[in-house]
């Protein structure tokens, strides 16, 4: 069995978008259902049959309440930068990056946990 966990993400535009993850791995979609679907076609026959978490975006030791602000902030001056044909500087976008990495290990990590959970 795979577990999927999919995420609410808040979208470049401001909307929230949906990320799916299994293992390695990953999709997104405007709702949950289009997140799951686009993911169900990259995984192999053997990891079709499938759970699915949902998880809410409240901090836990993965990915901590300051985290979770810090990627809010991140994200708000990338849009800001996007909008006037700017960019992050190095430093802000190394950050985003390792934020974001952060949050789809975690979400991965949770899986995993879930899964062992349900083997016991």
């Amino acid at each position: 069995m795979t577990a999927v966990t999919i995420l609410p993400i808040l979208s470049d535009r401001g909307g929230t978008e949906y990320r799916a993850i299994a293992g390695h791995h990953q999709s997104s979609g405007k709702t949950v259902g289009e997140a799951l679907d686009a993911l169900t076609h990259e995984l192999t026959s053997e990891e079709l049959g499938t759970l699915v978490v949902v998880q809410h975006q409240k901090p836990d030791p993965l990915f901590t309440a300051e985290q979770q602000e810090r990627l809010k902030e991140l994200m708000e001056c990338w849009r800001t930068a996007r909008d006037s044909d700017s960019s992050l500087s190095r430093e802000e976008q190394t950050e985003l990056d390792a934020l974001v990495e952060a949050e789809v290990r975690a979400a991965t990590d949770r899986a995993t946990a879930l899964a062992d959970e349900l083997r016991s």
